[in-house]
């Protein structure tokens, strides 16, 4: 581990955070000795913007609520989509299945049992038209969770958009397409690391000129905590790979102030409430002073670090449930303080299964009360000067810099990821995490403390049964017989030499998405070319 944290010798005085940073009773001026206010600090939006990117961050307008939704087949999706829509979410936010995270058809054997199970099944643009039917994609910011393939469902996207007479260039959403995440953590890929990359140095070649409003990618250290990264580790290897993301577009000839605007990134809130709101507020600072003083960025908004936020998964348990929806309370809490600008709050039963209707409609109600009954929002970071909090943003942001320091020596981040440095950073962490579960030490409520013999507390699950996979394949087949076999095959085929050429894949692929190629047959192109990937051992 980078961070090598030595505990003291007494115990007595000292507590730890989650992320097993010891922690003082008490902290004074003197913890902040050599802190410069203005550097450091400064006022909500002003570099470095340690306190917010806007200067009345909340009192000008809330943050996005954007509940995550996708279930069973596109109608279902939509049902749900209209519903948060009537309750007042002001964001759509798609969950794909896993056969579509890994490109693959609904009818592919390997997509056998899986089909709508933990997402919204897509095979072709004809299963867009039906998700997104009817919804004012102009008016509200469409977020989608989708990295392997998502140059392919993105295409769809904007085909359908196109189709319903939709501006591109007014469009405004957000496509996750972190691939280095997937690599580390979350372990949906289609391709090995470096093809991948040009596959989103294409996307961001064309969305900088034809959908200028659209972010391109979300950096995500979320998956990365939910794998067992600490906070520190969180913020490392996820502005590591921002950073990695901006070489990659300078590589690719684009110029930094015409697309670092268009990152935006996406956080874990965790359950230690200060902890996480230090991470915030150090991920803001660390990333506009790279910006400025690294890579030469004179636009303001390059330097203005923008994120979602969705609440820990990994922290809710399954015995006792309800206890989860004030879980996420205080994590949804915890990334309105720290300055999000977006938030996804999760349902009670999400460690069960998919959210039912009133387990969202809790969530979504959990944001609205955090909006507009609490206060927080009144006051532009109300916690800033806490000697605490500034102590540990700053403790944050040395533990991010030494492992900047460590990634840089081992080449970057592709090198990390093709060593298996990261995985391994990742699973050390899960497992210490684990020992203090196991001994108690850190007492999860209802898991390994306050446990309860009877079942206690039982709520609804939304099963997925197989009649989405029957439903979906059947209309597979009726796309099939119904579509120009010929135009499919051709842009098929054009897609494929265009990819051995190094061609730009952007338009090849979209010209595919218009000719009802589907996923899997898309996916299935780049595989041939590109080969498949295995990721490296690590013990």
């Amino acid at each position: 581990m980078v961070q090598e944290i030595t505990k003291p010798q007494s115990d007595s005085q000292f507590r730890y955070s989650l992320s097993d940073i010891p922690l003082k009773a008490c902290y004074t001026a003197e913890d902040l000795k050599g802190m410069d206010i203005k550097r450091d600090l400064s006022e909500p939006g002003e570099f470095p913007y340690t306190r917010g990117i806007h200067n009345n961050m909340y009192l000008g307008k809330l943050w996005t609520m954007r509940q995550f939704a996708g279930f069973g087949g596109p109608e279902e999706t939509n049902a749900r989509f209209r519903y948060l829509l009537s309750q007042g979410q002001t964001g759509l936010s798609t969950a794909f299945d896993l056969p579509t995270l890994m490109g693959y058809d609904s009818d592919d054997p390997k997509a056998h049992g899986e089909v709508g199970v933990c997402g919204v099944a897509i095979d072709s643009l004809e299963d867009i038209e039906i998700l997104y039917k009817d919804l004012p994609l102009d008016k509200v910011s469409t977020s989608m969770t989708i990295n392997g393939p998502a140059i392919v469902i993105f295409c769809m996207f904007l085909a359908n958009a196109e189709k319903r007479g939709f501006d591109l260039k007014k469009l405004n959403g957000t496509l996750q397409n972190d691939i280095f995440k997937e690599y580390i953590a979350q372990k949906t890929y289609l391709l090995p690391p470096r093809p991948a990359l040009k596959l989103i140095q294409d996307m961001m070649v064309y969305c900088t000129k034809e959908v200028p409003r659209w972010n391109t990618i979300s950096v995500s250290g979320y998956h990365i905590r939910e794998a067992g990264a600490t906070a520190i580790q969180e913020l490392a290897f996820t502005l590591a790979d921002g950073f990695a993301y901006v070489d990659a577009g300078i590589e690719a000839g684009l110029q930094i102030d015409d697309f670092v605007p268009r990152l935006s990134f996406f956080f874990n809130a965790h359950i230690d409430f200060f902890e996480e709101i230090a991470k915030y507020r150090a991920a803001r600072r660390i990333w506009a002073r790279r910006m400025r003083d690294h890579y030469g960025a004179k636009d303001e908004r390059s330097l203005k670090l923008r994120f979602h936020t969705q609440t820990a998964g990994c922290s809710l348990t399954a015995p006792q449930p309800e206890n989860n929806i004030i879980r996420t309370a205080i994590e949804a809490l915890a990334g309105v303080l720290g300055g999000t600008q977006s938030l996804h709050t999760n349902s009670m039963d999400e460690v069960l299964g998919l959210p039912t209707e009133k387990a969202a409609h809790i969530a979504l109600r959990t944001q609205q009360i955090i909006a507009h009954e609490t206060g927080v929002a009144n006051v532009v970071d109300p916690l800033a000067g806490s000697y605490y909090v500034e102590w540990l943003t700053n403790t944050m942001e040395e533990g991010a810099n030494e492992y900047f320091r460590k990634i840089d020596e081992l080449g970057g981040v592709m090198a990390g990821i093709e060593s298996g440095y990261f995985m391994k950073e990742i699973a050390d962490a899960a497992y210490r995490f684990q020992q203090k579960l196991d001994s108690g030490e850190f007492k999860f409520i209802g898991l390994n403390s306050f446990t309860e013999e009877a079942p206690g507390q039982k709520i609804e699950i939304l099963k997925i049964g197989m009649q989405y996979q029957d439903r979906q394949t059947k209309r597979l087949q009726d796309l099939r017989a119904r579509r120009d076999s010929q135009k499919v095959s051709e842009s098929l085929s054009a897609l494929k030499d265009g990819l051995k050429k190094g061609e730009p894949s952007f338009p090849l692929i979209l010209n595919a998405c218009k000719a009802y190629a589907t996923v899997g047959e898309i996916s299935n192109v780049m595989r041939d070319v590109f080969g498949a990937y295995r990721e490296p051992a690590v013990l």
